[in-house]
């Protein structure tokens, strides 16, 4: 029986090789989702899409470096398309798996920042509808997004969303560090904790050729336009225009900072005399003991390099 919820969605034909064997969709499922709704969301994911009609190749495995290496082998065997159950890490995985290929990206978002899937716009936390979404997409074509690169210490580092160096980042070390609480919660209580001994930082910023001193509480260079679970940094970025967003947030003072973080959840705060986004191809970000993340994910220490790759990954959205 098909499962209820993506009838519509799935009346396709699976996709056949030149010797006519049904290709397959490779799944891969988050290894730290042993807890809550995300439990069991993986292998739901697997059931809708084998019920319509696709071979499935399942990947799991015990830590992410693992799955890494278990994508790329699948990858190079042949597939149709990579699926990815898990929040904005496995979204991480799957960009920096596909950059640049010409296969489809899939998205099964199930974390609890889903700041890629946000921007794609696919239903959240509904294992169901999000499947739906991405067999109707392999169905139609699906569309094509640009990829920032990062280049940091002669490695390179894709990613769909937001590239966070400063206050952000280092709030985003803080909660990575905690196992509790789960959730939002979690990064509004390490910036919390992070405000109360974070300093303003100098910044040697080189946008499209020109160079200057910068000081900021941060800077984010964005392809997406959210972060930490829907905060809007960037509201007008848009995927597919070639272009990135610098967010700069010059320094303010701790109630300051306190006053206008609110708006950043509907995006009202781009009027304010502290914020600055200039559109930019290019960014090379240097600053004394700052490390830069990607979509919630560790990069590097700066200086990091970071540039637009137009079209650069297919996405089932």
């Amino acid at each position: 029986m098909v499962p209820a919820g993506i009838i519509q969605a799935v009346n396709l034909p699976a996709a056949e090789s030149l010797s006519g064997t049904p290709m397959k969709i490779a799944v891969a499922i988050n290894p730290a989702a042993s807890f809550g709704r995300s439990r069991d969301a993986g292998h739901e994911a697997v059931g809708f899409i084998r019920a319509a009609g696709w071979g499935v190749v399942v990947l799991e495995a015990e830590s992410y470096g693992a799955l890494r290496c278990l994508v790329e082998r699948t990858l190079a065997a042949g597939v149709a398309a990579l699926v990815v159950v898990g929040g904005d890490g496995m979204v991480h995985l799957g960009v920096n798996a596909l950059a640049g290929m010409d296969i489809p990206l899939g998205i099964v978002p199930t974390g609890t920042g889903n700041d890629v899937a946000r921007l794609l716009m696919l239903p959240l936390n509904d294992t169901s509808a999000a499947c739906g979404r991405l067999l109707e997409a392999l169905g139609k074509g699906g569309r094509r997004i640009d990829a920032g690169r990062v280049t940091a210490g002669g490695e390179v580092t894709y990613f769909a969303g937001v590239l966070s160096a400063g206050f952000d980042a280092a709030v985003n070390e803080r909660a990575n560090s905690w196992s509790w609480p789960r959730g939002k919660s979690r990064y509004n209580l390490a910036m919390l904790r992070e405000l109360g001994s974070f300093r303003p930082i100098t910044y040697t910023v080189t946008a499209d050729d020109v160079t200057w001193h910068q000081p900021a509480l941060l800077i984010s260079v964005a392809n997406g336009r959210s972060i930490g679970g829907g905060m809007m940094i960037t509201p007008e970025a848009v995927a597919d225009d070639g272009w990135l967003d610098m967010f700069v947030v010059k320094p303010l003072s701790r109630l300051r900072f306190l006053a206008v973080f609110p708006k950043v959840f509907a995006g009202k705060h781009t009027n304010h005399p502290a914020v600055e986004i200039r559109r930019v191809r290019k960014v090379r970000l240097e600053a004394e003991g700052v490390v830069a993340y990607a979509d919630g994910e560790r990069i590097a220490a700066l200086p990091v390099d970071v540039d637009v790759i137009p079209a650069g990954l297919w996405v089932l959205a």
